[in-house]
């Protein structure tokens, strides 16, 4: 998950907690209406159209005002990062789209509304990507553009098929020994190497399974999740690490499967708590964990995260 994917998705969430500012009682404040409320929803359609112009036109000045602009043209980054880049798509285009979704909810919106919410997220970073193809550093990548649409598939399709979300994109993040050798690239700071650095971040489905099995007496809140990762990843594709004075590493992939909590499914009356576990369940909690690779076969973690 890249700088320019996470901006408005950091946006967003702190859209969710502006809601709550400066109101007195903020559990009913918190609380969604059960019928339309015009003046909420337009307050979410309007705090959102602002963020995302915002984002952008940041995003213009912070960061490709520093690249020559060019002619539009696409790029193939398919085979970069081990498409690690590709699931930070699909995972902020899903959680973006999610929490405006249920920004709309709270607002009295009709699911249908809800669901034409939930493609913010593909709009966003269509807009994005289409910066990127003005750009002589980037290039429009129709790879992110089915990854953006794969996250955003996952959100609406599940609400078509069961009015819930029973499969969760998550990610954890964990600090790694490469950063240090291209601070540029992957990260010079604690933030910066969430951001950047690919081997340290694990991408997670995370699946509920009380809702697979609604008569069972499977905890409401217990999910099994399946993550993947990579590792050894210091320079691109097309890079020379002997150029570059860099140390040799092999690339490769890692699989895990795992425990996990779905937050929302705790109970409580709170709608502060409600919505606080919301926006923290798109992260993986620390669990026990059984990770597979074909550099160092099957290893288990006490906890991973």
């Amino acid at each position: 998950m890249n700088l320019k994917d996470n901006l408005l998705f950091t946006f967003l969430i702190l859209l969710v907690f502006q809601f709550s500012s400066g109101q007195n009682g903020l559990n009913s404040f918190l609380t969604p209406a059960d019928t339309l409320n015009l003046k909420r929803q337009n307050r979410v359609v309007v705090a959102e159209g602002l963020l995302a112009s915002a984002a952008l036109v940041g995003l213009n000045q912070l960061w490709y005002a520093d690249y020559a602009s060019s002619k539009f043209h696409f790029f193939n980054d398919n085979e970069e990062w081990l498409q690690m880049d590709k699931a930070g798509h699909a995972y902020s285009s899903y959680q973006m789209g999610r929490f405006s979704a249920e920004a709309l909810k709270w607002s009295g919106a009709s699911h249908k509304k809800q669901l034409y919410g939930a493609g913010a997220g593909f709009v966003f970073l269509t807009a994005v990507e289409v910066m990127d193809g003005f750009s002589s550093e980037w290039g429009f990548s129709v790879g992110d553009v089915i990854a953006n649409a794969s996250g955003t598939a996952l959100y609406v399709s599940q609400e078509l098929l069961w009015k819930e979300q029973r499969i969760q994109p998550k990610f954890s993040f964990h600090r790694t020994q490469f950063a240090k050798y291209r601070p540029n690239v992957l990260g010079s700071s604690f933030s910066e190497e969430i951001l950047k650095d690919y081997n340290g971040q694990t991408y997670w489905l995370s699946v509920n399974l009380h809702s697979f099995a609604k008569d069972s007496k499977i905890p409401k809140w217990l999910n099994l999740a399946v993550g993947y990762g990579a590792d050894g990843m210091i320079i691109g594709n097309g890079e020379n690490s002997d150029l570059l004075l860099l140390p040799q590493s092999e690339k490769y992939r890692q699989f895990y499967l795992s425990f996990d909590l779905d937050l929302t499914k705790i109970p409580t009356k709170s709608h502060f708590l409600k919505t606080f576990f919301s926006v923290f369940n798109s992260l993986k909690i620390p669990a026990p964990t059984l990770e597979y690779s074909g550099n160092e076969g099957f290893r288990a973690h006490i906890f991973y995260f």
